[in-house]
């Protein structure tokens, strides 16, 4: 018998750098409430966030436009922050993935507004609360959308050094420290949520250049035959956009998206909010809910 999977939408409006977590307990369309919780200790925006055991981390980001190594760690059990070993070098604008519970961090800049993108990649083990450079990417470029699928770390579009967008796919294998290529995005851009479901990943939104050119596109990658399908697209084209599978458990009642159907549901109520740069995290998911987050159009983010 199929398992449906619900597919529902959250959206954010405003500046980056702060989580925000909703409950998944609304029974109707558009129903959810947020939450407010501790502040994030260091005011920093174009954060990449994890999460590992449980708790959030908050990784790098930009301070007065120069690019921060700070990583924080939040406890939804506690409410509480803790500060822990900071990067190997300070970037924002990255892509995050948690392979066995440890967080992957690819590309990034290493200043604002998009200034020097690298091609770098490092992994951050909280168990140790150590760092280490791996493979990096095959030429540098940040704003990445990064998502895992299989053991394996797809980091997809980005920008380059000269402000270009790209529709480069590359795949990290965790276990040789090798990338290897993939079928390209079919249309070029960053900014945009990568999101791994049932076996495929899903690129959604982004911008083709600046952020006056927001796409509502939506792409469909197949690793089984390494190409792309164009899925529903987003009702409101935007950038800066994020997503990520959240736990809405097993007797949420919210009306959603099911597997086949075509059709966006309304935002969840929203407050304004900074970006949250939501991403998939470890534990089991029974029954899971899509979650998109963005900023307003016309933000330099």
């Amino acid at each position: 018998m199929m398992r449906v999977m619900p597919i529902a939408i959250l959206c954010t409006v405003g500046a980056v750098g702060a989580f925000a977590q909703t409950a998944a307990t609304g029974t109707s369309q558009g129903a959810g409430t947020w939450t407010q919780k501790a502040p994030l200790p260091t005011v920093r925006n174009e954060v990449s966030l994890a999460t590992v055991g449980g708790k959030i981390y908050v990784l790098g980001g930009s301070i007065n436009r120069v690019s921060v190594p700070h990583v924080e760690e939040y406890d939804p059990a506690t409410d509480k922050w803790n500060t822990r070993m900071p990067m190997i070098r300070g970037l924002d604008h990255m892509g995050t993935a948690v392979v066995n519970g440890k967080i992957i961090t690819v590309g990034g800049f290493l200043a604002s507004v998009h200034a020097y993108p690298q091609a770098l990649v490092y992994e951050y083990d909280p168990a140790a609360n150590t760092w280490r450079a791996l493979a990096p990417m095959k030429a540098p470029r940040a704003s990445v959308g990064v998502a895992l699928l299989d053991g394996k770390v797809h980091a997809v579009g980005g920008r380059t050094p000269d402000g270009k967008t790209l529709a480069t796919h590359e795949v990290y294998d965790p276990a040789t420290d090798t990338w290897s290529d993939a079928a390209p995005l079919p249309q070029a851009r960053d900014h945009m949520a990568l999101v791994a479901a049932d076996g495929k990943i899903h690129a959604i939104g982004g911008r083709i250049t600046s952020p006056a050119e927001p796409v509502a596109l939506h792409d469909v990658y197949d690793p089984a035959t390494n190409t792309w399908s164009a899925g529903p697209p987003l009702p409101t084209a935007r950038s800066g956009v994020s997503g990520t599978f959240y736990n809405a458990g097993a007797d949420a009642g919210r009306p959603a998206r099911h597997r086949g159907d075509d059709r966006w549901p309304q935002c969840l109520p929203r407050r304004r909010l900074a970006q949250a740069g939501l991403r998939a995290g470890d534990g089991p998911i029974d029954r899971v809910q899509f979650a998109v987050s963005s900023f307003s159009a016309g933000s330099p983010g």
